[in-house]
């Protein structure tokens, strides 16, 4: 049996994932990150990108915008301010946000909140991207 390790992917709304992984990726603020089970402790802030959950027979993807993740040896906890399956994402309504944010960004107006645009427009890329679009 391959080693495993407990995942819990906890939003404000709900518990969104338990179960046991193989193997987790995500993005953090310092860059992608790959955990195995037995991995030393670490504490990271979360960026906006893909979560990767290994299981045993199959992979699961789901898009995670930003919270923190912790690792012990045996479990990783991600708190999480959103986490969604790519049938829960509105292609539409992720495609309106990223002109928005592009329209901002390239407006260069004094009273554009650049940083809040960027945010905005890598979250609506990520949404696309699970969603293959």
């Amino acid at each position: 049996m391959a080693d495993v390790m407990r995942l819990r992917v906890i939003t404000p709304e709900k518990s969104f994932y338990e179960g046991e992984a193989t193997m987790v990726e995500l993005t953090t603020s310092e860059g992608n990150i790959g955990v195995y089970p037995r991995h030393i402790p670490l504490t990271a802030v979360i960026a906006p990108g893909v979560l990767k959950i290994h299981e045993a027979s199959e992979t699961k993807e789901a898009t995670l915008m930003s919270g923190f993740l912790t690792i012990e040896p045996e479990e990783i906890t991600i708190l999480a301010e959103v986490c969604e399956w790519p049938e829960e994402i509105d292609v539409k309504r992720a495609e309106e946000a990223k002109i928005r944010a592009e329209r901002r960004l390239a407006d260069h107006g004094a009273e554009i909140d650049v940083v809040r645009a960027e945010v905005a427009l890598k979250r609506a890329m990520v949404r696309l991207e699970i969603v293959g679009k």
